[in-house]
């Protein structure tokens, strides 16, 4: 069993019937690279139930935020899903994860690519001053199924860019590529088909990808980018053009 914390809920965010986010405190001592994921959960009868979350927040925030669906039968979002502002959950003492910068080869371009709540590591990595300082331009795309999944939607397109400390540095190199793939919006399809209609034209000489999203998308866009040329990182701690986080999972 994984040492666990306990923190408490500070703020909650309902997107919709299907997406929530929510704050708890940081312990003093919690230390995480961006991109790292935590087993999180509840104590259900004397016993804490847990799943791995990726952690939202960025390391040097004061918070830990994480972004979660509802699933009504689900043993642990049907949980916390009704969380309330002070309400304890447990978090595991040591983050990890695969889906980290350091295990990418030098590039030009940094590809965030995400589906559904695969979006969370991409909330830190974004806001990670480390990651403009490696890549001329960062660009990251988040695939739904509807508009109203879009959570973040507004923090991309308006808070993120103005930010007190980092708004600068975004305008100039952050792009954002929301796609939908099952009601009109500006951007439609799904990852698979940005790459091939042009929207995404990967180069593996300078482009280096991040993947975070369900498993039929992982399956499906890695074999793309294989088919391209790109290599992925084959373990934690050895370099390739592209890194999956292997342990998220819609729990």
């Amino acid at each position: 069993m994984a040492a666990l914390v306990t923190e408490h809920v500070t703020d909650i965010t309902h997107w919709n019937d299907r997406l929530f986010s929510f704050r708890t405190t940081r312990s003093d001592a919690f230390r995480f690279r961006n991109g790292h994921f935590v087993m999180l959960g509840v104590e259900v009868d004397g016993k804490p139930l847990l799943r791995a979350y990726s952690i939202a927040s960025a390391n040097h925030d004061e918070h830990l935020e994480f972004f979660s669906i509802k699933v009504q039968d689900g043993p642990l979002t049907s949980r916390l899903q009704h969380l309330k502002i002070d309400d304890p959950v447990w978090v595991s003492k040591k983050p990890v994860g695969t889906l980290v910068t350091d295990d990418l080869n030098p590039g030009k371009r940094l590809i965030l690519l995400s589906t559904g709540t695969g979006l969370a590591p991409f909330l830190s990595i974004t806001r990670d001053p480390e990651v403009y300082e490696r890549f001329d331009e960062v660009v990251l795309v988040h695939g739904v199924r509807q508009k109203n999944d879009l959570a973040y939607y507004d923090y991309f397109t308006q808070h993120l860019p103005n930010d007190e400390y980092m708004g600068e540095l975004i305008k100039a190199q952050l792009t954002y590529l929301p796609t939908v793939t099952r009601e009109p919006f500006e951007r439609q399809g799904r990852i698979t088909d940005l790459m091939t209609d042009g929207t995404l034209a990967l180069d593996p000489a300078s482009d280096r990808i991040m993947l975070c999203g369900s498993q039929s998308m992982l399956h499906d866009v890695s074999a793309a980018l294989d088919g391209l040329g790109f290599v992925a990182s084959p373990s934690q701690g050895t370099a390739g053009d592209y890194v999956i986080e292997r342990a998220f999972v819609e729990q």
